[in-house]
């Protein structure tokens, strides 16, 4: 029987050695005038260096496979307080009771999260970081799910026909350097969003990812977590479809800042009410409802959490940005601060508010 716990030390052993076909080549010339029981011993040993290797193949698959099976045992850790769906990037989120997740994120019908994006003229994407006015653009839906109506203080009410975007000749448009299948909006919108965001009648247009299923690759950066697969980038997102937030954690940050900020500043799609603050950080799996997600990576922070949702203006002292620089830090990410986590989905269904939140034991 193989000992699956001593092979990684062995096989180390056995590739440090230096060993080459050459030199077991003339080992065997060498020792064949000493009789058989020399050239058997090299034999087994040799033998037995290709059953460590197999045997260590072998272990790493399990190891794998088990990794990516949710656990049988789960414990209760918490409520889900708060639903959020961001159909545009860098837009308000609209709230909801009830939502689908998916691989491609959460939804309800046609109102998905992170399905629409500002481009500028060149199908290069902008976001809050460069443009804080964005979150001021609050989208809502039909009872349908199939209109998506946007409002902005000083402009009037825009509406755009989302289940029609279905039936458009897509295009190409660029997030974070990735090439994506999109659907131009049309101009009435792209002249709304360029007046409010730049004051201009042109430079800027809305687009719309038109399939149900992610297609891009990890972004090279975020390839240092191994657990993100392709499966989780979603439509248009950062990094993945998911991320969970704790209350706690929130409360945690206001207590060292001057001046609060509440859970939308860092724009979950769930928030939990029962864990510790940043509990969430070292859960593996969370089951809420019918469904199951891995956690696949911290959710790193930038400027853009320093932006108010409500006024669309940074914080000009750089909070809560600053602040967390000075305990949320953790190794290999650099200067981006961790609050929340970010998660794939490996058992889709569906979530209501309410609803029990556990993690695997």
């Amino acid at each position: 029987m193989i000992d699956f716990c001593s092979i990684p030390f062995t096989f180390k052993r056995h590739i440090t050695t230096g060993t080459t076909p050459e030199m077991m080549s003339k080992i065997f010339d060498e020792t064949s005038s000493g009789g058989s029981a020399t050239r058997n011993a090299l034999l087994l040993a040799a033998g037995v260096g290709a059953a460590t290797l197999a045997g260590y193949g072998i272990y790493k698959l399990v190891q794998k496979y088990l990794e990516n099976v949710p656990p049988s045992q789960w414990r209760r850790v918490g409520e889900i307080t708060d639903l959020h769906v961001y159909p545009i990037k860098s837009c308000g989120s609209v709230r909801v009771s009830e939502i689908h997740c998916s691989n491609l994120g959460p939804q309800v019908g046609l109102l998905r999260d992170r399905i629409f994006m500002v481009v500028q003229t060149d199908g290069t994407f902008i976001t809050g970081r460069s443009h804080p006015t964005l979150v001021l653009v609050q989208p809502r839906f039909d009872d349908q799910f199939e209109t998506m109506t946007l409002s902005a203080p000083g402009m009037m009410d825009i509406s755009v026909d989302v289940k029609r975007l279905l039936t458009v000749e897509p295009v190409k448009a660029s997030v974070w350097g990735q090439t994506v299948t999109a659907v131009d909006c049309g101009e009435e919108v792209a002249r709304w969003l360029s007046r409010f965001i730049l004051s201009e009648d042109f430079g800027l247009r809305l687009v719309f990812y038109p399939l149900d299923f992610p297609t891009r690759d990890v972004r090279p950066k975020n390839k240092i977590h191994l657990k993100l697969t392709p499966r989780d980038s979603g439509a248009l997102h950062d990094a993945t479809s998911y991320m969970l937030l704790s209350e706690a954690s929130v409360t945690d940050v206001n207590a060292k800042l001057e001046k609060p900020v509440t859970a939308l500043q860092y724009r979950p799609n769930f928030v939990v009410k029962g864990p510790g603050a940043f509990e969430e950080d070292d859960w593996k799996w969370i089951k809420v409802g019918e469904t199951v997600y891995k956690n696949v990576k911290p959710c790193t922070r930038c400027i853009f959490t320093n932006v108010d949702p409500e006024t669309g203006v940074p914080s000009p002292e750089g909070e809560p940005l600053k602040t967390l620089k000075t305990y949320r830090k953790k190794p290999n990410l650099g200067d981006s601060p961790i609050v929340g986590m970010q998660m794939g989905v490996r058992l889709e269904g569906t979530v209501r508010l309410g609803e029990t939140v556990y993690v695997g034991c």
